[in-house]
């Protein structure tokens, strides 16, 4: 189902048998109440007649309608067709959950898509039915609502927080879309997700939320993922939380995220509060949240070779990252080498050029954060070993983001991405498109020269020739980066993994 052009039937299907599914892929609109919903809602199936369907809930916030206090459409994960397509509307609709157009305005979004403004909101309206201001509205009032319920933040924390940029903005901006006061909604909505704030309040500068996923909900994998690279003094693992340090657009930012099985909670302390939607933007894509695991694990199951291979790992998800800039320097440092290696050559860097944290996000274990693409460009030469090629594209690749030629963010396709990394020298398909699968959380990268996928290709009696291997995939295509993570499983259980 497309964010496009939604189709009546199929809607209206999901709605009458109130199918979780498809929460966050589209909202039901109903003329009669004048209000909007997730398909899931369990009050009363409105007739066919009184429905309008909505891709987003800004179109439905521009058609007049508030949202359910029921049900609580802004409540779910986001679509997953905005990491599906790569055309204008789905890159815009990532960009502006990283906070773009709160940071940058319209003009931003629109010079970062390529576009002028006007070109963009026409494109934006005609798609999603709203343009980038009534989206980035729409996600500034999913993020109140959902501080609203899990801090006990003050609301005018909340406000600025969440993206707006006055209280009365804030207050406004709350009372259309929910029809309620913030107080109201905080209260109404917490005893409605049984959600507990803090009584006491949460230190200056510290949250704690819950980030929904659809389920099933394989978290515990990636923090499995996380922890086999983990970097003493950036990154702590221990007990099914990950800890680490992150550098936002104003500022550091420290976060513990632990995963359930439907959500992750977080515990975030963040040197300026606004910088916490691109924060939660970062933790949504290094977790997959807003994957359709259900949709991914038909799709593989049928296929017999991997179905136990499904069964036993359902709901998995592709682990992304919360730094595309240290993503890179990561694959450049990882590329023809083991896992262990990989990690002793990141830490060596880390060490030598790492920023060290403010007194007030530091801990024992999360101390620094990762080294800048200036630092890195500098002083590569110095600090890294192994071969000079390795090293000259690790400095070339750092110069390259830190003078702006080379953009890794979510509003980019692709291609653009692997093409732009693949001009600098010693750079191959390899590791523009690992960078890619991980900066982008890609549902469609096979790296079909990579020994372990190979290794996982062969234990589960699917061809491990790089061709065969490609003609095979083509079946599952757009999954195959979770055919990717299954062939990892596979290899690691077998014991033939030297993934990097």
């Amino acid at each position: 189902m497309t964010a496009t052009a939604l189709d009546f039937d199929r809607c209206y299907s999901a709605v009458s048998t109130r199918d979780p599914r498809f929460d966050g892929q589209f909202v039901v609109a109903v003329r009669s109440t004048r209000i909007y919903c997730r398909p899931s809602c369990p009050a009363r199936t409105p007739k066919p007649v009184n429905c309008t369907f909505y891709p987003t809930s800004a179109a439905a916030h521009v058609a007049g309608y508030r949202a359910c206090r029921r049900c609580l459409p802004e409540a779910v994960p986001g679509s997953p067709a905005w990491n599906l397509r790569e055309d204008v509307a789905a890159r815009a609709m990532r960009l502006i959950g990283a906070g773009v157009v709160d940071r940058d305005g319209v003009a931003g979004l629109a010079t970062r898509l390529g576009y002028s403004e006007r070109q963009l909101g026409r494109i934006l309206t005609s798609q999603l039915g709203a343009g980038p201001l009534a989206l980035a509205r729409a996600q500034r009032a999913q993020t109140a609502r959902q501080l609203l319920v899990s801090t006990a933040m003050p609301a005018s924390d909340v406000a600025f927080a969440a993206g707006f940029h006055s209280i009365r903005q804030f207050n406004d901006t709350v009372a259309e879309v929910f029809a309620m006061t913030p107080s109201q909604l905080r209260g109404r909505a917490r005893r409605s997700e049984h959600a507990q704030g803090t009584a006491d309040g949460p230190a200056p500068g510290t949250i704690t939320l819950r980030l929904q996923a659809r389920e099933p909900f394989r978290g515990s994998d990636i923090i499995a993922w996380l922890a086999a690279r983990a970097i003493d003094g950036l990154e702590h693992a221990e007990a099914g939380a990950f800890s680490r340090a992150v550098r936002l657009s104003t500022g550091a930012a420290r976060f513990t995220a632990s995963p359930a099985a439907d959500h992750v909670h977080v515990t975030a302390t963040l040197a300026h509060l606004a910088d916490l939607p691109e924060l939660l933007a970062m933790l949504r894509r290094l977790f997959d949240l807003d994957a359709d695991p259900a949709a991914v694990d038909a799709a593989l199951a049928s296929d017999p070779r991997l179905a136990s291979a499904v069964a036993t790992a359902p709901g998995s998800r592709i682990p992304g990252t919360v730094d595309p800039t240290e993503m890179l320097a990561r694959a450049i440092l990882g590329q023809q080498v083991s896992v262990t290696s990989a990690r002793t050559a990141v830490q060596r860097l880390v060490d030598a050029l790492g920023e060290p944290l403010p007194s007030s996000l530091a801990t024992d274990e999360v101390r620094v954060a990762f080294p800048s693409a200036v630092a890195i460009a500098s002083h590569a030469a110095e600090v890294v070993r192994g071969p000079a090629t390795r090293t000259r594209a690790l400095s070339d690749a750092m110069s390259a983001v830190a003078s702006g030629e080379l953009v890794l963010d979510a509003g980019r396709t692709l291609a653009e991405t692997t093409s732009a990394l693949e001009a600098i020298p010693g750079i191959g398909p390899w590791t523009s498109h690992y960078v890619a699968l991980r900066v982008l959380t890609h549902p469609d990268i096979l790296l079909t020269g990579d020994s372990a996928v190979r290794a996982g290709a062969r234990t589960l009696g699917i061809p491990s020739e790089p061709r065969g291997l490609a003609e095979y995939a083509e079946r599952h295509r757009p999954w195959r980066s979770y055919v990717m993570i299954h062939l990892w499983r596979a290899a690691a259980l077998s014991g033939t993994s030297k993934e990097t």
